[in-house]
């Protein structure tokens, strides 16, 4: 009877998923009419010398006409600059920037993107990170969405590219919390700020809007600047829009284990709101439903209560209805377990950081 019953509400959790995924719009075919607005696409880079060449020809096959890129050089230690300059040269649409020295209450990225604002020209702002690549229409698509809809930011999760072992069990992850945890009815569809969710990998702005909130400056000492500006549009009146980007943008986050560890450990206890009580709800959330289910596949298994396997595969169904519809390896849906055991690490290593005061680590510099 108990594992029926926690059967139950595992199919419960599938169906509430599925669910909730119709009200995340996908990126529509390009459509717009009269003169089209200039928009800029500003990208941060620091010590990106291994995505510049897929990142300037993703920017220049854009279809967009009317485009200016400006891409900034945040105190790079590799050859970034020196690779910028060569891919870019002899296309009138690229400005280079050099970044200018990082002071003590900004977060780096958020610095980074302060500068390039200052620099925009463009009646709409498109915010990206060096390591993604996207379709020829991906723009215009995000335009059509923002006219179609109203929406001051449109924003969405790329599909990942997932190189590194740990990259497997924690990438995947960031889609499933959104399909899950987020009610993306609110997210899309009110002006509550607390539920919102944005991704500083494609954050695409109306410029008059992302001013008026008072743009990066306003959020300069946030790890997780990008769901704050979407909480700033929001209580301003404004709309956000969530969208399902995957079949237009993808990104390779993380090419080495080391850097899939200090990049969630960075981000998951503050996005979370650095709530000790909810890291550690979420942890037996997790260990309850998504990991346990493993060892009790595996005792049902020697002991032929073929029962006990119903639960491991009804997380397994859950994950993988979210990779099919965000374009992620479908194989990894078996993993599940070692995705939320990941995951939970990373929480309690991160909490645990910060209740001993300890700095993260990224791309050489360190937050609190």
């Amino acid at each position: 009877m108990v594992i029926a019953i926690y059967s139950l509400v595992l199919a419960a959790f599938i169906l509430w998923t599925v669910g909730n995924r119709a009200f995340m719009p996908s990126l529509p075919a390009p459509s717009f009419a009269g003169q089209p607005p200039k928009i800029s696409v500003l990208v941060p880079l620091r010590n990106e010398e291994e995505n510049v060449e897929t990142l300037v020809a993703a920017l220049k096959g854009a279809d967009y006409p009317q485009l200016e890129f400006l891409l900034l050089n945040d105190g790079s230690e590799d050859r970034t600059n020196e690779l910028l300059h060569a891919a870019t040269d002899g296309d009138g649409r690229f400005t280079i920037l050099q970044g200018t020295p990082l002071p003590d209450d900004w977060i780096g990225k958020v610095h980074a993107c302060h500068q390039l604002q200052q620099a925009a020209t463009g009646d709409h702002l498109l915010f990206i990170d060096a390591d993604i690549s996207f379709t020829p229409e991906a723009i215009s698509q995000s335009l059509t969405l923002a006219d179609k809809t109203g929406a001051a930011l449109v924003t969405g999760f790329p599909a990942f590219q997932v190189p590194p072992f740990l990259s497997k069990l924690l990438v995947p992850m960031l889609h499933f919390v959104i399909h899950f945890h987020l009610p993306l009815v609110f997210a899309n569809y009110s002006r509550y700020p607390l539920a919102s969710a944005a991704n500083g990998m494609w954050m695409f702005f109306e410029r008059e809007a992302y001013m008026e909130i008072g743009g990066h400056a306003s959020v300069k000492d946030s790890l997780v600047e990008d769901v704050h500006l979407a909480r700033r549009l929001k209580q301003h009146g404004k709309r956000v829009i969530l969208a399902n980007i995957t079949r237009s943008v993808t990104c390779r986050m993380y090419t080495n284990n080391p850097d899939v560890w200090e990049g969630f450990l960075k981000n998951s206890f503050t996005g979370i709101g650095r709530s000790s009580f909810l890291a550690l709800f979420l942890t037996l959330f997790y260990t309850t439903f998504y990991f346990a289910p493993l060892p009790l596949a595996i005792a049902g298994i020697f002991t032929f209560r073929w029962l006990w396997c119903v639960p491991y595969l009804l997380i397994v169904l859950q994950q993988a209805f979210v990779m099919y519809v965000t374009r992620q390896q479908l194989r990894l849906a078996w993993l599940m377990p070692l995705q939320a055991g990941a995951m939970i690490a990373v929480l309690l290593t991160a909490m645990w950081k910060h209740i001993r005061k300890q700095p993260y680590s990224w791309k050489g510099r360190k937050y609190s």
